[in-house]
């Protein structure tokens, strides 16, 4: 007999061993990491990497922190989750935080940078509806973006291999070429609502927006009643040697997702708004049942004790001319190398051959970093790094780069 008297059935299921048990959406390396000690990683044999990659500029403390390690352990043994139908004195802490350190009113908390631009983009709908504008539904947005993996996410970009299959998308964007100005001004029509930018591309080749460009995009979101959304999902936190990217170009958005690193590895974003932006934002338009949970609240808590503190971004900004200084005279001696760009610690080498294949290769010189677009190499350390770690750095991608060989043509 089954359950409460109920007959047992059968399973009918037939296992295919062809099939995996983790859906194949990843082309998973060979790397099975089991540990991690602040910037290195290791599989269950004991083999080391230099982590570089720092789960795609999630890990700005490294591995295994101790004040972030301390704080997940607090929060675990007192509450890990509860509502948000209740009140929550974790979350008021974090955005009383957030909003002190930035142009923000309000912020939401999500699980993700995808769930953050979800957030943004509804706020910016939900903004023109209660001005009485609800024809201004659409959002400007640029060529070789990464904005994540939902719908709305692959609709606000024109790059194939995100939209493949999944057309059509909802016509809620315009896709313009990243950093033309002229060209973001003439698509302005009475449909657009706002504008989504990342002042760094990541996925898209590290591409740094020019000065002129974005504050051009902030007079034209302010010329025309636009509201200026900034992905800072991976470019936040610390990583450009400023608290967020956006600093270094004198302005400050309406609308700011952000993510990765502001949980130092637990799975949390936020949507930062200002109250002017948020104004559509009542009860029953948004929601997340695990957003802004006291686990997910207390790394928060603990990377802002970090990474806010201004001697601590003045010591990232100071690694980052020494790993950028480096690097740059490194690329002299191979002839796959290019050139080097980016933004404090999230820096991109420029191949001539496939990065993917060379980040493949040199996971096998013991350094993991990230392929991007246009060939490029995301090199994007924990922002604990020290002076040893970038010489370290820069021997095994020269190792990995002088033994490289060009696979032949089939």
């Amino acid at each position: 007999m089954g359950v409460a008297g109920y007959p047992a059935v059968p399973s009918l299921k037939v296992r295919l061993p062809m099939i995996p048990v983790l859906m194949p959406v990843y082309g998973r390396s060979e790397v099975a990491p089991v540990r991690g000690d602040g910037c290195y990683l290791y599989d269950a044999e004991g083999r080391e990497w230099l982590d570089f990659a720092s789960g795609i500029a999630v890990n700005c403390l490294g591995h295994g922190h101790p004040h972030l390690t301390q704080a997940i352990e607090t929060a675990a043994r007192t509450l890990i989750h509860v509502s948000n139908l209740y009140g929550s004195p974790q979350q008021e802490r974090v955005a009383r935080r957030l909003t002190e350190l930035t142009f923000a009113d309000t912020v939401f908390f999500t699980n993700s940078g995808a769930e953050a631009i979800e957030c943004a983009v509804k706020t910016c709908r939900r903004h023109h509806v209660a001005a009485g504008r609800p024809d201004k539904f659409r959002i400007l947005t640029f060529s070789n973006a990464f904005h994540g993996r939902t719908m709305t996410a692959i609709a606000a970009t024109d790059q194939a291999k995100l939209r493949d299959g999944f057309e059509p998308l909802p016509d809620w964007f315009r896709v313009l070429p990243f950093n033309d100005l002229d060209a973001a001004e003439a698509a302005i029509d009475s449909s657009i609502g706002g504008i989504l930018v990342e002042p760094v591309q990541g996925e898209g080749g590290v591409r740094p927006a020019d000065p002129r460009f974005l504050q051009g995009l902030r007079r034209l979101c302010d010329a025309h009643g636009l509201l200026l959304i900034l992905d800072e999902v991976q470019c936040g936190v610390g990583r450009t040697g400023t608290l967020f990217a956006h600093e270094q170009y004198g302005l400050t958005p309406d609308i700011m997702a952000v993510a990765k690193g502001i949980g130092g590895g637990v799975p949390v974003g936020a949507c930062l708004a200002t109250e002017r932006a948020a104004s559509g934002m009542v009860v029953g338009t948004h929601g997340s049942t695990y957003g802004g949970n006291p686990l997910a609240m207390a790394a928060c808590d603990a990377v802002l004790d970090v990474v806010a503190e201004p001697a601590f971004l003045e010591a990232v900004r100071a690694k980052a001319a020494r790993l950028r200084g480096a690097l740059e005279q490194m690329i002299g001696n191979h002839a796959i190398f290019e050139g080097v760009r980016g933004m404090g610690l999230m820096l991109g080498l420029k191949l001539n051959i496939d990065s993917r294949a060379f980040v493949a290769h040199a996971r096998d010189h013991g350094i993991l970093t990230v392929a991007a677009a246009d060939n490029v190499v995301r090199v994007l350390p924990p922002l604990v790094i020290e002076d040893h770690h970038i010489r370290e750095c820069v021997e095994k991608l020269s190792a990995a780069a002088a033994a490289f060989r060009v696979p032949e043509a089939a």
